[in-house]
C-alpha cells in the first residue's frame, strides 16, 4: 500500500506533529489532518491499529501533560468528543478505546509530543491476524477513510471554537 512507503525526504528528524502541523492547510489530506483547532488537532493515525484510529495532540509540542493549560486540556477533550461523535457517525463502531501513553515505558511511540488516541472497536473485532502474522487488517484506504470523517467533522454540531 502507498501508505507504507514514506516518500523520499519524509523522515525529518522532527516532531511528526509538529512537522505536519506546520504544513500549510492544502497537505492536510495528505497529511491525515482532520481538523485545526486554536490549541489541539485531530489526526488519522498513519498506522492505524483499526479502521478510523485516530489522535489528538496540542499544537503545544509537550511530553508533558501537566505542562498544558486548562483551556489546552479543554479543548483536548472537547475534540476527543468530537472524533467519537464522527467515528459514530461514519464507522458506526460499538465502542472506544481512548487514552495517552505518556512517555517511552508507557508504551509511547512519539515521547516528546502528548497525544490522546481514539480506536474504534466493534465486537468481535479481533483476529488472528496480529497474533499469528503481527499484521493488521485495514479494509479500506485510508484515503477514503480520510474523506468520510473529514465530512463528519466539517457538519455543523462539529464545529468549535477556534476550529477550521
Amino acid at each position: 500500500m502507498a501508505y507504507l512507503r514514506a516518500p523520499q525526504g519524509a523522515v525529518t528528524g522532527g516532531c511528526i506533529f509538529c512537522d505536519k502541523l506546520r504544513a500549510s492547510a492544502d497537505q492536510d489530506r495528505d497529511n491525515l489532518l482532520l481538523w485545526r483547532g486554536e490549541r489541539a488537532f485531530v489526526m488519522m493515525n498513519l498506522y492505524p491499529y483499526v479502521n478510523g484510529h485516530l489522535m489528538v495532540a496540542p499544537t503545544q509540542h509537550t511530553g508533558n501533560l501537566d505542562e498544558l493549560d486548562g483551556e489546552t486540556l479543554k479543548e483536548i477533550m472537547l475534540l476527543v468528543n468530537q472524533a467519537i461523535r464522527a467515528l459514530r457517525r461514519v464507522m458506526n463502531p460499538h465502542a472506544f478505546n481512548v487514552g495517552a501513553n505518556l512517555g517511552r515505558a508507557a508504551g509511547a511511540g512519539v515521547k516528546d509530543h502528548v497525544h490522546f488516541h481514539i480506536v474504534p472497536r466493534w465486537d468481535g473485532d479481533t483476529n488472528f491476524m496480529p497474533v499469528l502474522a503481527d499484521t493488521r487488517m485495514i479494509p479500506e484506504l485510508l484515503p477514503q477513510t480520510y474523506d468520510h470523517l473529514l465530512a463528519a467533522f466539517k457538519e455543523p454540531e462539529h464545529e468549535t471554537n477556534g476550529g477550521s
